[in-house]
């Protein structure tokens, strides 16, 4: 994927993580809000760590399975959160630590990927 298409993707889905957590934090009560900010939380957080990864590739390529890692396993793992916080089945729930696990992946990568800087 190309670095503008990165960008495109971390802005859109951040975007779309803001408004999560907002919707949790004033549309939603219980378990679904809570649901919705630690979804929003987890996701805000590897995207920033995604973003600055991107932008400090100086001229080199970014790491894209680290990205990847960070920005699905984000998606996957919050995601599930925030379908279950607008009242999809529970079941969901079982899918959320492959997100979890991508997110540990990701940083796993970025280990690895440091040997080389």
């Amino acid at each position: 994927m190309t670095r503008m298409n990165w960008l495109r993707l971390i802005g859109l889905t951040g975007a779309l993580a803001v408004l999560a957590g907002a919707f949790g934090a004033h549309g939603l009560s219980g378990k679904a809000a809570e649901w919705a900010r630690t979804g929003s939380s987890y996701q805000l957080l590897h995207l920033g760590i995604a973003l600055a990864l991107l932008l400090g590739a100086k001229g080199s390529r970014p790491h894209n399975i680290t990205l990847a890692m960070f920005v699905g396993g984000g998606w996957l793992f919050a995601g599930t959160l925030y379908a279950m916080a607008l009242g999809a089945p529970h079941w969901l729930g079982a899918i959320t630590p492959i997100g979890g696990i991508m997110l540990v992946l990701g940083w796993l990568a970025l280990l690895w990927n440091a040997r080389r800087l």
